[in-house]
C-alpha cells in the first residue's frame, strides 16, 4: 500500500509537470497561474501545493526533468560506445548534436526550449527563474571547461588555450543556431548546421584562442 502510495504521487508531480508545461508553452511563463496549471492537470490546487511550492518551483521541476533525461541518455550512450576511449572534443560534439537532434525531432524537447526562448519574461516577480536558467547554462560551461582542460592534458590542444574564451564562443554559437531555428524552423535543418558550426570552432580552436 505504501509503495502504491508513493507511485500516485509520483504520477502526480509528473502530471502536473506536464501540464504546466503545456500552460507555460500556451500562455508564456509570466501569464501562467497556478490555477491554469492545477485545471490543465484536472487536479486542486491543494494537489499543486502538496508537491511545489509556487511557480518557480514547478518551473525548476520542469527544467531539471529536461537536464536529467538529458544526462541519463547521454552517460548511457558513453557507456555503450566505448565513448572513455574517444577524443574529449569528439565526446563533446557527439553529446551537443544528440541535445540538438533531440530538439529538432522530439517535440516534446522542443516545446520546453522554446518555453525558455520564447515564452519566458525574466520579471522582479519571476526573478528566480531567471537565475534557474542561468545556473543551467552554467552546468554547460563546467562540462566544456572540463572537456577543454582534458584535451589539453592529452595535448590535443596547446597548454595556453584560453578556456574561458572558447566556452563564450562555443555556447554563443550554438545558443545562436537553437535561437534562430526556434524562430525559423523552416529555414534550415538545425543539427546539420550546428555540427558544421562546431567543427569550424574546433577547427580555429588552436590558432584563435589563445592566451597571450
Amino acid at each position: 500500500m505504501a509503495r502504491r502510495t508513493k507511485e500516485d504521487a509520483q504520477r502526480t508531480r509528473e502530471q502536473l509537470i506536464d501540464a504546466a508545461e503545456m500552460v507555460f508553452h500556451r500562455k508564456g511563463v509570466a501569464q501562467t497561474s497556478l490555477n491554469d496549471i492545477a485545471q490543465e492537470a484536472q487536479l486542486t490546487r491543494g494537489a499543486f501545493y502538496w508537491h511545489f511550492k509556487n511557480k518557480q518551483d514547478i518551473f525548476k521541476a520542469m527544467l531539471d526533468r529536461q537536464t536529467l533525461s538529458f544526462k541519463q541518455t547521454i552517460q548511457e550512450m558513453d557507456r555503450t560506445t566505448g565513448a572513455d576511449q574517444q577524443d574529449p572534443l569528439a565526446r563533446l560534439r557527439e553529446s551537443i548534436l544528440f541535445v540538438i537532434n533531440e530538439i529538432e525531432c522530439n517535440p516534446n524537447r522542443r516545446r520546453v526550449y522554446e518555453i525558455i526562448f520564447q515564452k519566458c519574461e525574466i520579471t522582479a516577480q519571476s526573478e528566480p527563474i531567471g537565475t534557474l536558467l542561468k545556473e543551467n547554462a552554467l552546468i554547460g560551461s563546467a562540462r566544456m571547461r572540463k572537456t577543454f582542460g582534458t584535451a589539453m592534458q592529452e595535448k590535443i590542444l596547446p597548454e595556453n588555450l584560453d578556456i574561458e574564451s572558447a566556452i563564450v564562443h562555443l555556447q554563443a554559437q550554438v545558443t545562436g543556431a537553437l535561437y534562430l531555428w526556434l524562430l525559423m524552423p523552416e529555414s534550415f535543418e538545425l543539427k546539420r548546421q550546428t555540427a558544421h558550426l562546431i567543427d569550424l570552432f574546433f577547427a580555429q580552436l588552436p590558432d584563435h584562442f589563445l592566451l597571450r
